[in-house]
């Protein structure tokens, strides 16, 4: 390799050493764009009716705005009151196993060591409880990181929205010029794939929150505000936020005078999740980028590994961009235009140079006593 070769490889790896550095402000970046791209297409609609650019945006952003704070006086004194019963309920349920596999145990006709040892770790869990109140100021450093991240996200999201087309042109100057136009072409399918995705989780979660609530109230489970409310929260994470969202009902079903009920909210929660998998998900998402389970589950592990929590929650809109550029970069780009050499191919039909023909040597020595004549005259 050549000094610049060499030279353009070190850059390449200190510049991909520095991204990884900062990989989680730019996961904070990315959540900014999405939640820009959403603003932006709503402003659009808004736009059709007439409205000029900049007032539509501002109109969008004053409705989210009274959505949030009607949200926040009428949602989240409630969710937070029932959420603090329902965490006093779990530790209470937790001080209360170990009694519960030491009743079990007793009833057996012989003692098993597992038990046993289940209810010496239980009762160190309880003992070394007072833990958590000296974690209080971390807990309280936390909080405050994530306000200030969450302000930050939607501060950026509303500089993005209100100038679109200048950050999309400084982003494309990036690439070679040759491929500034089909790079744009692939920004727009991931806005679209984006906005469908948003747009049918918006949907899903609200169906989610909605049966939990109803079916809940039905069985008169206690905290049915708070489960219902975490099921559709969770219901952002597929996979795995179904099965957590069907954890804290259950236990609380258990702890309450009818422990059958626990049963009811399980089959509940199993009715739920296929009518949101089988019906809504493929009717709502008809147009999404569709991944493949394992596909999901794969790219939720490793955003998971490499970006925390905010990872886990962002891991499908961040896989759906790079599916869609790995679709049409990779695929369409370079590996179907990809062609086989046609003389190497087992199939190709050898064409041989057609064969030279004989001249007598008679009419060689008239063709050049003809040509003397000729330059004679």
């Amino acid at each position: 390799m050549k000094l610049g070769q060499w030279v353009g490889l070190i850059c390449l790896i200190i510049s991909l050493y520095i991204l990884w550095q900062i990989r989680q402000i730019l996961l904070l970046i990315f959540t900014a764009i999405v939640v820009a791209i959403a603003l932006n297409s709503l402003a659009r609609r808004v736009e059709r009716l007439g409205m000029p650019r900049r007032f539509s945006l501002l109109a969008v952003v004053l409705t989210f705005f009274l959505i949030g704070i009607l949200f926040f006086i009428g949602i989240v004194p409630p969710f937070v009151e029932q959420f603090s019963l329902l965490i006093e309920l779990l530790i209470t349920g937790v001080e209360r196993l170990p009694d519960f596999v030491r009743q079990i145990n007793a009833d057996l006709p012989f003692e098993l060591p597992s038990l046993s040892m289940i209810t010496d770790w239980i009762a160190a869990q309880n003992a070394s409880a007072f833990g958590i109140f000296r974690n209080f100021f971390s807990f309280f450093n936390d909080t405050l990181q994530i306000l200030l991240k969450t302000l930050l996200v939607l501060i950026l999201s509303m500089m993005l929205a209100a100038n679109p087309e200048a950050y999309r042109d400084a982003g494309l100057k990036l690439f070679p010029s040759f491929y500034r136009r089909r790079a744009d072409d692939i920004l727009c399918e991931c806005e679209i794939a984006l906005v469908n995705w948003l747009g049918g989780i918006l949907i899903s979660s609200l169906f989610v929150f909605t049966l939990s609530f109803v079916g809940l109230s039905i069985l008169g489970v206690p905290l049915v505000l708070a489960h219902a409310l975490l099921a559709g929260l969770l219901n952002f994470i597929p996979n795995i936020g179904p099965t957590l969202s069907v954890g804290s009902p259950i236990l609380v079903a258990l702890l309450s005078p009818d422990p059958w009920k626990a049963i009811a909210v399980f089959g509940l929660y199993i009715v739920i999740q296929n009518i949101e998998s089988y019906w809504l998900t493929p009717t709502v998402m008809a147009r999404q980028v569709s991944l493949l389970p394992a596909l999901t589950l794969a790219a939720q592990i490793f955003f998971a590994s490499a970006f925390g929590f905010l990872g886990l929650l962002l891991a499908l809109p961040l896989a759906v961009v790079a599916k869609t550029w790995l679709q049409e970069l990779l695929i369409g780009d370079i590996l179907d235009q990809w062609t086989e050499n046609p003389l190497r191919s087992p199939t190709a039909v050898t064409v041989l140079p057609e064969p030279i023909p004989l001249i007598d040597s008679a009419e060689v020595a008239v063709a050049d006593s003809a040509e003397g004549t000729s330059e004679e005259i």
